[in-house]
């Protein structure tokens, strides 16, 4: 069987790292891939000039400017144009050199921050998004509607999914940028590797979370690249969420990590819930396959195997 080519745009992050896993094992596809040095994405005409020259077959668009609560507060015209640039380039040039296939990441974040729960997609535009990631979520509710529009005007096969938090090996660990799942494991090792008598974690610990391994979310792409054609979005999750509180028992759990942990209720929490309707993924014949706490402890370890600092290196 001739091999078709998938470009995994973004292959060095959380999410393109597994992408580029998952479809590096499934016969029939060969994976192309460019760094960020090799391939400014926000740049249309390097965009132009690559999908001319490689003419893949299959996108994902798995490449975005991401971070937690206090980059997006802090640094908003980066999360919104520089978003923008990257879909605008990649949407343009998929359909201008035909691309079979095209899958657009977007986030569970693009739903109204009181959305009801668990949120449907049919939810998206019909609320006031959450003020701490407006600039990341407009970004991606227009890459959402530019994909459908060149599907609508053009005939072009591109399809969108909102997956939910993810975690997992290739995560971002620096506390300046990080979500809250690798940003807990961080401190904690911090606090146990000083033997620090507490944990500063913000907010309450109140919002809920659903959490899904990145592993779990390539093979759900996979999936809908292979089988998938319509312009209605789809939820990616596992259906099932938490309290940030007990998301942080889980990880001082990991780490080994035994003081205790105080709540900065100065600092915010966020949107209150965040919980996907999954009906549609699981319709197609998909589920999620690693359980939380198993999926915490490996992420924990890939941490460890994978830290350049040597004094961050394994506690004890």
């Amino acid at each position: 069987m001739t091999s078709q080519s998938i470009f995994i745009a973004g292959h060095r992050g959380l999410v393109g790292s597994a992408l580029t896993r998952r479809f590096g094992r499934e016969p029939g596809w060969r994976v192309v891939t460019r760094t960020r040095a090799e391939l400014d994405l926000a740049n249309a005409d390097a965009v132009d000039d690559f999908f001319r020259r490689e003419r893949p077959n299959a996108v994902i668009l798995a490449a975005a400017k991401v971070g937690g609560i206090k980059a997006n507060n802090d640094f908003p015209v980066d999360f919104l144009l520089g978003n923008l640039d990257i879909q605008s380039s990649v949407l343009k040039a998929a359909h201008k050199y035909k691309v079979e296939k095209l899958l657009f990441l977007g986030s569970s974040c693009i739903y109204p921050k009181f959305a009801p729960q668990p949120i449907r997609e049919e939810s998206l535009l019909t609320g006031l998004l959450e003020p701490t990631n407006e600039a990341y979520a407009i970004a991606k509710i227009a890459g959402i509607k530019l994909a459908q529009a060149y599907r609508r005007q053009f005939g072009c096969r591109f399809i969108s999914a909102m997956p939910t938090n993810l975690y997992g090996p290739g995560d971002n660990f620096a506390l300046e940028s990080s979500h809250v799942l690798p940003a807990m494991l961080r401190k904690f090792h911090e606090g146990k590797r000083a033997r620090r008598p507490a944990v500063i974690l913000w907010g309450d610990g109140s919002p809920r979370r659903e959490f899904l391994h990145v592993d779990d979310l390539a093979e759900a792409c996979r999936l809908l690249v292979e089988t998938y054609d319509s312009e209605e979005i789809v939820n990616i999750g596992c259906g099932e969420d938490l309290t940030i509180r007990d998301l942080a028992s889980l990880a001082a759990d990991a780490v080994g990590y035994r003081g205790e942990i105080v709540w900065d209720t100065s600092k915010p929490n966020g949107t209150p819930r965040k919980l996907l309707d999954v009906s549609r993924i699981l319709g197609l014949g998909w589920r999620p396959q690693v359980a939380l706490a198993d999926g915490i402890r490996t992420t924990y370890q890939w941490f460890l195997d994978h830290i350049e600092d040597p004094a961050l290196r394994r506690a004890g």
